[in-house]
């Protein structure tokens, strides 16, 4: 499997804005990576230089043609990196705009009195999106639990509950709160078996940054990522839909392209910071792998960064020199388990004895970046069945480092003790 070595992680490392410093806190470790990954410095530069053309789409003049064939470069670029089997890429407000865009139409065009079916592990964009949409549409909302052993949801949960009216189906490819990867590809060909013409829309939102995207191999209608949480930035989402999906009624404006799911003149400097996140990802396979053709570069980029985050959730929960890790904590309580082969990047914990809120404090106070959890109604599906009210969520990506996870787990003995 391609690695991620030292040397190569330090130049990966320069690639990336505020990588070890916050301007406001100064030197930290960022460890919040499921709430925003960090940015490449390449898509900043990209961002102020196309904040200051002035010109649109669609007019008859060179500037508006150039910004033009960025789109386009754009969406072929994302066609190869997320592996697009036809179908087409467009951007809206945000991915939870989007998802609940996509949920929509997906259920206005299904039968009345037909299922739409989920998991209780779904992030409440797409939750409230199939429960608001499904009622509009006559259909009945059935959520599925998921495992809270394992804090993820598998095929065989999938099997035994779709039906053969079901409609639309929806599935989160990574949990934000438990970091558990869900094999989308599997349970979409399950809810096929059984249910062949519904509409299946995937959360991709959390997996974006922790590995290979693969549209072909899981048979989705809608894929859907948010790009600040995928090395780009905020103020906007981009979502994928197949051939299919694009030709339900849908909004768009009369007398324009039947199949235009894009709302107004969209941001180009948007679209060309995708095309900056594809060639980042290209530059790294390349570098963890012989591959001169793109897809295979983004597939070795993929596995790379995989093997460079289990690296690190391991040596945080088993430990790494000779500091003990998480599971060797006797406070410390691991949700979904200290050997769990689902996880992407991120650890979510609980310290006996000590609120949640005031060890994410007391990391901050060593600069060290973490996240609380509440069970609210973005994270009560996950925390309220195990009986917590808080966690910690402790979330890395491929460019953080085992040095910054011996710092973490340095704060964490103090804090148990």
């Amino acid at each position: 499997m391609p690695k991620i070595n030292a040397p190569l992680l330090d130049t990966i490392r320069e690639k990336f804005a505020h990588v070890s410093h916050c301007p406001e806190q100064g030197p930290r470790i960022f460890f919040e990576n499921a709430g925003g990954a960090l940015t490449l410095k390449s898509v900043a530069e990209t961002s102020a230089r196309y904040a200051g053309i002035p010109d649109n789409q669609g007019r008859a003049n060179p500037g508006s043609r150039a910004l033009e064939d960025v789109i386009r470069k754009a969406k072929d670029d994302m066609a190869v990196m997320m592996n697009a089997p036809g179908g087409q890429f467009f951007v809206g407000e945000s991915g939870t705009e989007l998802l609940f865009r996509l949920i929509m139409n997906a259920c206005l065009a299904g039968a009345r009195g037909g299922q739409v079916l989920g998991s209780t592990l779904e992030h409440p964009a797409s939750r409230s999106a199939c429960n608001r949409w499904a009622g509009i549409a006559g259909q009945r909302h059935v959520l599925m639990p998921h495992d809270d052993a394992t804090g993820t949801v598998t095929a065989e949960a999938y099997a035994a509950a779709v039906t053969p009216d079901t409609v639309v189906a929806t599935i989160v490819h990574t949990s934000p709160v438990t970091g558990m990867a869900v094999d989308a590809a599997a349970c979409s060909a399950a809810i096929r078996a059984v249910a062949p013409e519904c509409f299946i829309i995937v959360d991709g939102i959390q997996h974006a940054a922790h590995g290979s995207i693969d549209l072909a191999a899981y048979g989705a209608d809608g894929y859907v990522i948010s790009p600040y949480k995928m090395f780009s930035r905020h103020g906007y989402g981009l979502a994928w839909i197949s051939d299919r999906l694009a030709q339900v009624a849908h909004n768009s404006l009369d007398g324009g392209p039947a199949e235009n799911w894009e709302m107004g003149t969209r941001d180009t400097g948007s679209y060309a910071t995708l095309s900056d996140v594809a060639a980042y990802l290209e530059w790294l396979g390349g570098e963890v792998s012989g591959a001169t053709d793109r897809r295979a570069r983004f597939q070795a980029a993929g596995a790379a960064i995989h093997a460079q985050e289990k690296a690190l959730t391991d040596a945080m929960i088993f430990g790494t020199g000779n500091l003990p890790g998480l599971a060797d904590m006797e406070a410390v309580t691991i949700i979904g388990g200290a050997d769990n082969p689902a996880r992407e990047g991120l650890v979510a914990m609980t310290v006996e004895g000590a609120a949640s809120a005031d060890v994410v404090e007391r990391l901050n106070a060593a600069g060290i970046r973490t996240h609380l959890r509440k069970a609210d109604h973005y994270s009560g599906n996950i925390l309220t069945p195990l009986g917590l009210d808080t966690c910690v969520r402790v979330s890395m990506c491929h460019y953080n480092s085992v040095g910054e996870v011996a710092k973490f787990l340095g704060v964490m003995q103090e804090i148990c003790e």
